[in-house]
């Protein structure tokens, strides 16, 4: 028995010697079972809870896994070598240019087209070597110039919610899981008010249409509508600390590098601790809150599967939207008609139409594989979506079958908004990105990161304020700091 073990193992040691010499990726039966028989041996002898058909599906996978990864570095030597062989040729054709007797002018142009020959031949064998890994990541050239204006730090805990006024004077608003929502000048980066009334975090943050009331959602299950009164500071000139970058141009830093937020500027503000009115018929945590055109009515969504419909004067429920199977993630009303919009973690959205008194219909959107974490109106018939699937949809409310444009990324997106009157649709995400898009997908920019300007983790929503002369985009994240934008949008368009 030792001599036929002995000679097994000379055998299996040759034959390994002949595989590590050639290049084929085809493998043998006996050499799987040898890989596979350790790992299998190993499995087998640890305490595991899992059943053995389980394990032996696990191995099997795992096997699939390695071969597949030595089949992509055998084509990678086979690349490689391929390239060097080129370049011996392109070597050898210079020398024999050189050795010939030939004008100066001659001897140029067979240079010049032999080397555009061998050096079509290498980019087309690169290409065709990466494209089937590389394909999902094309990278877009951003032609946008954008200009970081203002950083608003305050906050003590991550910022979920910006939202810009909607009448004079035009302020920022941030809600943050630190329990409050702050109010901000815009231009001068001050904090003008500070809303406590709160005891859970503060998720949401929307501003009446017409008067100065704010709605506020928050995590302990109710939603808020409290009345501010702002007097704006005169602006100070702007020190150009910021760079105008161009949108691909990023620096990678660590967390550390976030702003300090120890200093409570707030603390110097007024503070208001109790709301005009408390909106309370939810069982979970209120995860958003939008007012409907006119500002009379007031819808919330909250993670008990239900989004309520309020009276904004009597506090009274008025209707309770239920078809939900999972939390909702987010709500939002049409800018000029009774709709509502309500997203969900069961990868669906609905519409829910109050235009009719007699008749609330609802109508379901399923197009997203994972949670659709915001879905907002534009101007007409389209609503724009984002999900934890890394894409966008646009829609169409008449065909609700499909969507118009997807937008495919490379990281799960956040609450989104559109530039209403431009069409652009900005996007943030969690790997602390924020890019811009038009409505038929295409790419128009990227908000420019670094170790000097850009959020440091993720970014949780974004707002537009297009008729502000200093700032007409804002983002926040849970760096606790919401950062104002200026971006050139005739320049981006024309670029188009």
């Amino acid at each position: 028995m030792p001599t036929e073990s002995g000679s097994c193992s000379a055998a299996r040691q040759a034959k390994q010697k002949r595989k590590s010499h050639s290049l084929s990726i085809r493998r043998t039966n006996s050499s799987e079972q040898e890989r596979t028989g350790l790992p299998r041996e190993m499995l087998e002898g640890q305490d595991s809870k899992l059943p053995s058909s389980v394990r032996s599906t696990l191995l099997e996978l795992f096997g699939q896994i390695e071969r597949e990864f030595e089949n992509l570095y055998i084509e990678n030597l086979e690349l490689r070598r391929e390239i060097d062989t080129l370049n011996e040729r392109l070597a050898a054709e210079g020398q024999a240019i050189d050795g010939a007797e030939l004008s100066k002018g001659q001897l140029k142009t067979k240079a010049s087209h032999s080397t555009s020959q061998l050096s079509q031949k290498l980019k087309t064998t690169y290409k065709a070597s990466t494209s089937k890994i590389v394909s999902s990541f094309k990278t877009t050239t951003s032609r946008a110039i954008c200009q970081l204006v203002k950083e608003y730090i305050g906050h003590r805990d991550g910022i979920w919610d910006v939202s810009v006024a909607r009448t004079q004077p035009v302020v920022l608003g941030t809600a943050s899981a630190d329990h409050t929502a702050l109010l901000w000048s815009i231009e001068t980066g001050k904090c003008l008010v500070k809303y406590s009334g709160h005891v859970g975090s503060v998720n949401s943050i929307k501003f009446h249409p017409s008067e100065q009331l704010a709605l506020t959602a928050s995590g302990d299950q109710t939603a808020h509508i409290w009345r501010y009164m702002v007097q704006l500071p005169t602006p100070q000139p702007i020190a150009d600390t910021s760079q105008q970058i161009s949108g691909e141009d990023e620096v990678e830093f660590s967390d550390k590098d976030e702003p300090d937020g120890d200093g409570d500027v707030s603390s110097d503000c007024p503070t208001i601790r109790v709301p005009l009115t408390s909106l309370k018929s939810h069982q979970g945590v209120v995860i958003a809150a939008d007012w409907l055109v006119g500002g009379k009515q007031a819808v919330t969504a909250s993670w008990d599967r239900t989004a309520n419909l309020y009276d904004v004067e009597t506090s009274e429920l008025v209707h309770s939207l239920t078809g939900h199977d999972q939390e909702l993630t987010h709500c939002c009303t049409h800018p000029n008609q009774r709709l509502v919009v309500t997203s969900s973690r069961d990868t669906t959205f609905r519409l829910w139409d109050f235009r009719d008194p007699s008749i609330h219909s609802v109508n379901v959107f399923q197009g997203h594989t994972d949670t659709v974490t915001s879905a907002v109106f534009t101007v007409g018939d389209n609503v724009v979506s984002g999900s934890d699937d890394r894409t966008v949809k646009v829609w169409d409310l008449k065909n609700m079958r499909s969507p118009i444009a997807t937008i495919r990324t490379d990281s799960a997106i956040n609450r989104i908004n559109v530039c209403v009157g431009q069409k652009i649709i900005a996007l943030p995400h969690d790997n602390r990105q924020v890019r811009l898009f038009d409505m038929s997908g295409v790419r128009l920019a990227r908000l420019p990161r670094s170790n000097r300007q850009g959020h440091r983790r993720m970014v949780c929503c974004s707002a537009w304020s297009e008729d502000h002369p200093i700032c007409n985009l804002f983002t926040c994240g849970f760096d606790r700091q919401a950062i104002g934008w200026n971006i050139n949008i005739p320049a981006l368009l024309q670029e188009k």
